[in-house]
């Protein structure tokens, strides 16, 4: 056996059963284990001579000295297709599509689906919102502060607000503010942010800033970073502490190094954004991450990106050990990937 097609359908059956036995258990399979599981009449000599195939073609490993077997990450990747390609679980998330769509900001409900997530897998529920070049401008707002500073309000069409206090080095109206929030919300309202500074400044070169008050004054604030996007993405991480008590079989100083690793925001979202690379809406499971960190190699993650309204992509994850119940897990992704996504549209 070279390759995962050339399993037969007994082997493939003998191999999701081993992985379901060590998800329950963490305990190594041995054949009667299966044999008791099967409804057909297979006898666990004849389940020993398929895992002993198994085993020959990197599936199946010996822990220990036991007649028991464990799955390998070759086998849990096997086993997770299989998933993917049947029928999945449905997980009860009792009031959370109400709870979310009862929350007001982007922010909250990101914690309150990161939260969710970690209450029913029981492992480290993710969930980030990716702002982009694409989102889309509902309004601007710009008022007159004390010592020459003008507070420029950005409003996209995803209910997300920036602001950020610019100083001048010379003196503007409120009045002189109105006339520049007027003309960019009347011109530039619907526009994708990108476009919308891009269309900005081909105005501002054509029509000679430099002879117009109002227009002189909308390329100062131009240059300041007006419809700039320079917000990081909002990311919520709950439950790593469910990890402690996981038997990952590292020491206390790879522990120490998973824990450094799991507080850094920055590292999580480049995690995400490396494992995580699949079509929009499509569950993704990577098992093993030692490639993201050396600490990281008895983890799995799974995830889902979804698209939301005015130019932004959510991404729903959980991390867990590599032995995790994986249907319930992508179940639970799914589920609230398809939730956040249509309270966010």
């Amino acid at each position: 056996m070279s390759s995962e097609d050339s399993l037969t359908p007994r082997q493939r059956e003998v191999l999701c059963a081993i992985v379901e036995a060590y998800v329950e258990t963490g305990e190594p399979v041995a054949s009667r284990t299966i044999s008791k599981r099967r409804r057909d009449s297979l006898s666990p000599a004849s389940i020993r001579n398929v895992m002993a195939d198994l085993f020959d073609a990197g599936y199946l490993e010996q822990p220990h000295t036991s007649a028991g077997r464990a799955p390998t990450a070759k086998a849990i990747r096997f086993y997770v297709q299989s998933l993917a390609a049947g029928h999945r679980a449905v997980v009860d998330l009792g009031q959370f599509r109400a709870d979310l769509s009862g929350e007001d900001t982007l922010a909250g409900r990101i914690e309150r689906s990161s939260h969710v997530l970690t209450e029913v897998t029981r492992n480290m529920g993710i969930a980030a919102a990716i702002p982009d070049s694409s989102q889309t401008l509902d309004q601007v707002e710009l008022l007159k502060l004390a010592d020459r500073r003008v507070l420029m309000i950005l409003v996209t069409r995803d209910r997300m607000v920036r602001d950020r206090v610019v100083n001048l080095t010379e003196e503007v109206s409120q009045d002189d503010l109105n006339s520049i929030r007027n003309y960019l919300n009347v011109n530039f309202s619907g526009w994708k942010l990108s476009e919308a500074r891009q269309e900005l400044w081909r105005r501002l070169e054509r029509e000679s800033a430099a002879y117009d008050a109002m227009l002189r004054r909308l390329h100062v604030l131009y240059t300041k970073g007006l419809l700039e996007m320079d917000w990081a993405p909002e990311i919520c991480m709950e439950g790593a502490s469910n990890l402690v008590g996981l038997d990952l079989h590292m020491t206390r100083e790879k522990t120490r190094e998973l824990f450094r690793a799991l507080e850094e925001k920055k590292r999580m979202l480049q995690l995400l954004d490396r494992f995580l690379e699949r079509p929009t809406g499509e569950i993704g499971v990577y098992v093993g991450l030692g490639e993201a960190h050396p600490a990281m190699q008895a983890l799995s993650l799974i995830g889902v990106k979804v698209t939301l309204s005015g130019g932004m992509f959510a991404t729903i994850a959980v991390l867990g050990p590599i032995r995790m119940d994986y249907q319930r897990v992508m179940a639970a992704v799914q589920q609230v990937g398809n939730a956040f996504r249509e309270a966010n549209s």
